[in-house]
Order: C-alpha cells, then sequence, then structure tokens
C-alpha cells in the first residue's frame, strides 16, 4: 500500500503528511460499507483515523477548489476574456469527462478502494467515479498542503493543453470543446466526405507519451485523400483534437485563396508539403 501511495503521490506532485487523507479520497462507499459490515468499528471518527470512511464529502469540497483555482488560472492567463468567455472555458476544463480523462492519465483507477463487488463490475472504469475520485484527490490536496499543491496539479493535469486548445478554438470560432466536430460539420456542410483519425506514432516514456495523429479525408466510396493535417499531444485525444485544429485552419486558408493549387487539391483536401506545415 505504502509503495502504491507513493507512486500516485509522484503523478500528484505533492508528498501527503498524513496519508490518511488520501486513503479517504481513493475509498469508493461500497468499500466503506463492505468494512462495516466485516465489523470494522468507524465510531468516534475512526473511520477518518482508519481511512475507512467514504469519499463523497471529499467529492464537495474537492469540486468547490478545483472551480476556484481553475477560475484564478484563467483570470490570469486572459484578461481579454470576458466573464461569458471565461465561464465557457472553465466548464469544459472542470467537466465530468475532463477529470475522468485526467484520472486516466494519472493512473488514479488503479489506486480506488472498491468493494469486492464492484471490482467484478468495472466500476473501476467508469467515468463518473474517475472524476469524483479525483475530486476527492484535489480536497485531499487542499486538506494537506493548501491550495499551492491543487494549483501546480490544476496547471500541469487539468489546464496544460486541453487549456491552450480551448483557447484557440474560442478565437476562432469553432465548437467550444471540440475541434473534430467543427471539422465534420465543415466538411459535411461541403459534402466532401468525413475526417479519419490515424496515430502515426508515440514517443517518450509511459508517463510522458508524445502522439503523433494524422487526419485524412474519408469519401464516401471508402477511399482515403491525403492528409488534412498532423498534430501531436500528450494522448491520443489531444493530438486529434490538435489535427481537427490545424486541418481547420488549412481549409479556412485554402479557401480564402480562391483556388491556390499549392494549398488545396480539387478534393479540398490539402497537399502533402502543405499537410506537414
Amino acid at each position: 500500500m505504502a509503495a502504491a501511495l507513493s507512486e500516485l503521490e509522484n503523478a500528484l506532485g505533492h508528498s501527503f503528511a498524513n496519508r490518511e487523507l488520501l486513503l479517504r479520497a481513493l475509498t469508493h462507499r461500497s468499500f466503506a460499507n463492505e468494512l462495516a459490515g466485516n465489523g470494522h468499528s468507524i465510531e468516534n471518527g475512526e473511520e477518518e483515523a482508519a481511512g475507512q470512511g467514504d469519499n463523497e464529502r471529499m467529492e464537495f469540497l474537492g469540486d468547490a477548489v478545483l472551480g476556484l483555482v481553475v477560475a484564478e488560472a484563467l483570470f490570469g492567463a486572459h484578461p481579454e476574456w470576458q466573464e461569458g468567455e471565461l465561464t465557457r472555458v472553465r466548464s469544459q476544463l472542470v467537466s465530468r469527462q475532463h477529470m475522468a480523462e485526467v484520472a486516466v492519465a494519472i493512473g488514479l483507477g488503479s489506486h480506488l478502494r472498491l468493494s469486492r463487488g464492484e471490482e467484478r463490475s468495472g466500476l473501476r472504469r467508469k467515468t463518473t467515479v474517475l472524476s469524483n475520485t479525483m475530486e476527492a484527490v484535489m480536497a485531499a490536496l487542499l486538506l494537506d498542503g493548501g491550495l499551492e499543491p491543487v494549483r501546480a496539479f490544476a496547471r500541469r493535469w487539468v489546464m496544460g493543453e486541453t487549456a491552450e486548445q480551448l483557447a484557440q478554438e474560442l478565437a476562432s470560432g469553432a465548437a467550444l470543446g471540440n475541434f473534430k466536430s467543427a471539422l465534420q460539420e465543415q466538411l459535411q456542410a461541403a459534402r466532401a466526405g468525413s475526417p479519419v483519425y490515424k496515430v502515426r506514432s508515440e514517443s517518450g516514456p509511459d508517463h510522458r507519451k508524445r502522439f503523433l495523429v494524422e487526419v485524412r479525408l474519408q469519401t464516401e466510396d471508402g477511399a482515403l485523400g491525403k492528409p488534412l493535417a498532423r498534430g501531436t499531444g500528450s494522448t491520443k485525444k489531444h493530438a486529434e483534437q490538435d489535427a481537427a485544429r490545424r486541418a481547420l485552419d488549412r481549409l479556412r486558408a485554402a479557401a480564402a485563396k480562391l483556388g491556390d493549387p499549392t494549398a488545396c487539391q480539387p478534393d479540398g483536401t490539402l497537399n502533402e508539403e502543405e499537410a506537414e506545415k
């Protein structure tokens, strides 16, 4: 258990003075109920000391502190944004889906404490459980070390590439949070086909992976055109979003050139040289 917690602490960037806080944050109510049913005492606050209580109260606190530090970071980084823009980007960053992705990125699922029954049901991989546990861990960081470790974790994992992509998307006018959807909508509106994403390469150690993804146009007959663009990221999703963003930029630039053959092929795809840029 100690070795496993040390591994998680490394990912969180914080060594806990009180590891019981981290244990509590990792404890699903099914595990706490199972312990209570097996005769473990949870009276007089003993569950706090033994890590036997569940993490639901901590989710409440973690959700609040996560929203605070993300709002603080966005407020400082983007003085040009108004309230509506700040709110839209923050909602994407603290969303259940994104926090579950953060949990997967740091390997949080392997550290969850679940009952035997829920373990068999696959609860360890469910988005809701992962995101809720991630929020509880934010509360544990706050209670053990104050706001700074929460800020540091949020800057690295919650914001990072995703915040940059959202800012670029907001500036471009695309559907916030999804360059891939915006690209698909544009291609469908032009009846050009559908985008297809393929991982071209992976590099780096497991905890610092880099993916290179290529997006191509697939026509109704299943044929693949030349590359629209390539993108990179620390996850496949980030790399796909980056590729979609680059493809949107280049398609818009090509359209503005009104038929420049060096930028765009007759079917709307970019040539190899342009796709590499």
